[in-house]
């Protein structure tokens, strides 16, 4: 008999189809990653052998892919020397290979409700290039020199042979950092990793703090997972922000930035994550105003930032919602080609110039394309890529990913459609969080599910709160129709 679970991975495979992405790996790339026995530990001269710093991981408690390592060592003068160690993708999936070609089509992992459809096959990204607990693997690190300021005031790359001494998870860590719960075991049994984890956490504040203060936005969206008992579907919660995941976003950030100077220092053409000064700036203004705020009347970041902290601190509560609403007005983030001759493209949201994705090439192909250039400019050896085609790649990548994100919105909406189908005629609390020319969308706040809304939409705009009443779902195509009650 078909289960929940088995119902919304048939769906997210057609999703993914009708979109043109590949949920599945062709003949031969399986045939190309039976030839991969081990990881190609290369013992070069360039290599150096760092497997006894205290590296640790930290992630989501199943995830399997480990794509980056961090460690920090404290100077006298209270600098930090934070390293992040990121897996070697590069060495074991050449580019132009059966394996490359898959990941440069679908240029991301997509993750279904029902399950996860990787860039790279398991046996890769959760094993050989996995910087799995206790294992030696091949990694590129970024090296930057943080002050006591939370200033970046130097910088390094290079290749390492590198060693993951504990394997921690988010929750937990979190938990820890804040004093409401236990070490996590394995923080107990390694000796000096109390030590080390609370010296990252603080310069990861130290770096966090610094963007802020030039202007980060303080967003915190809301990220529906499906609870599942055994294959049936049970529920849907939030995934939500705490210290450890901010410690490896902060730290990641500055690894990401550090490695976009180096390769524009270096003039070589590469890719950009930009965030451009949000289209709808007049709305967000209005939302403001609706609480009381003056926003100035261009894009001021922090102004909005401010606005976003005292929201925060008002009502916890309903903050993701006012954050998604301003996430939909600021617009998507997108990969453009730096041609290392101009200046650097912003990235509004975080309040970086320069920045890019290095840190997940184990999931992002973008991540594997930097690494290669990376790589490349370390040797010293010509680029692995022409300058059309990084700016093919650039432009390619950011129509993959949106085709990605829909399917993966998709399969929420699917499975909020399952869990909601029998709740039909009940009313919700909700928020408008999307307004096109095929609708107006809203979210549930509880459960925290979004669908479309019929009738009563005249003066309604995103980050408006409404009452609404379920009037029907649709499992195969993944919608859920609500209408308006009249306040």
């Amino acid at each position: 008999m078909p289960t929940h679970r088995t119902d919304l991975t048939r769906l997210a495979r057609r999703a993914m189809l009708d979109r043109g992405l590949w949920p599945d790996f062709s003949s031969k790339v399986m045939a190309e990653l039976s030839q991969i026995r081990t990881a190609a530990v290369d013992q070069a001269a360039d290599v150096q052998d760092l497997r006894d710093l205290l590296w640790v991981s930290i992630d989501n408690d199943d995830s399997l892919d480990l794509d980056q390592l961090t460690v920090a060592t404290e100077h006298p003068d209270h600098s930090v020397i934070l390293q992040v160690a990121i897996a070697d993708v590069d060495a074991l999936v050449h580019k132009d290979s059966a394996l490359d070609s898959h990941a440069r089509h679908n240029t991301t992992s997509v993750y279904t409700s029902g399950d996860i459809f990787p860039m790279l096959p398991e046996p890769l990204s959760h094993d050989l290039t996995s910087l799995r607990e206790h294992q030696d693997r091949l990694a590129v690190v970024t090296e930057v020199v943080v002050g006591a300021n939370g200033k970046v005031i130097g910088a390094a790359h290079y290749r390492a042979l590198v060693r993951n001494h504990a394997k921690l998870a988010y929750d937990s860590v979190a938990a820890w950092l804040a004093g409401t719960g236990p070490a996590p075991c394995d923080i107990s049994d390694v000796p000096g990793l109390d030590a080390q984890l609370r010296l990252q956490d603080q310069v990861a504040q130290q770096l966090k703090a610094r963007r802020h203060q030039q202007g980060a936005l303080s967003l915190e969206t809301i990220e529906p997972r499906a609870l599942f008992d055994g294959e049936t579907l049970i529920g849907i919660t939030v995934d939500k922000k705490n210290r450890a995941k901010e410690l490896i976003e902060d730290c990641m950030i500055a690894a990401n930035q550090a490695t976009a100077a180096f390769l524009k220092r270096q003039g070589i053409p590469s890719f950009r994550r930009i965030l451009r000064s949000p289209e709808r700036w007049q709305r967000i203004v209005d939302v403001a105003a609706a609480w009381g705020v003056l926003l100035p009347p261009r894009p001021d970041a922090q102004a909005l930032d401010a606005f976003l902290v005292a929201r925060r601190a008002a009502d916890p509560l309903t903050f993701p919602d006012l954050s998604l609403a301003i996430v939909k007005l600021i617009g998507r983030g997108e990969y453009v080609l730096d041609d290392g001759t101009g200046g650097a493209p912003e990235h509004f949201g975080l309040a970086v110039k320069g920045y890019t994705h290095s840190t997940a090439p184990n999931r992002r192909y973008p991540d594997l394309v930097t690494q290669r250039l990376l790589k490349a400019a370390l040797a010293g050896t010509p680029m692995p890529y022409r300058p059309d085609e990084l700016k093919y790649l650039a432009d390619y990548c950011t129509e993959k990913e949106d085709d990605a994100e829909r399917v993966e919105r998709q399969m929420r909406k699917s499975a909020a459609a399952l869990l909601l189908q029998r709740r039909i005629g009940e009313r919700f609390e909700a928020i408008v969080t999307g307004l096109s020319d095929k609708g107006t969308w809203v979210r549930l706040l509880d459960p925290p599910v979004e669908g479309k809304l019929s009738g009563g939409l005249a003066g309604l705009d995103v980050g408006d709160s409404l009452t609404v009443e379920l009037v029907s779902t649709n499992v195969e195509r993944g919608f859920i129709d609500f209408a308006r009650i009249p306040s």
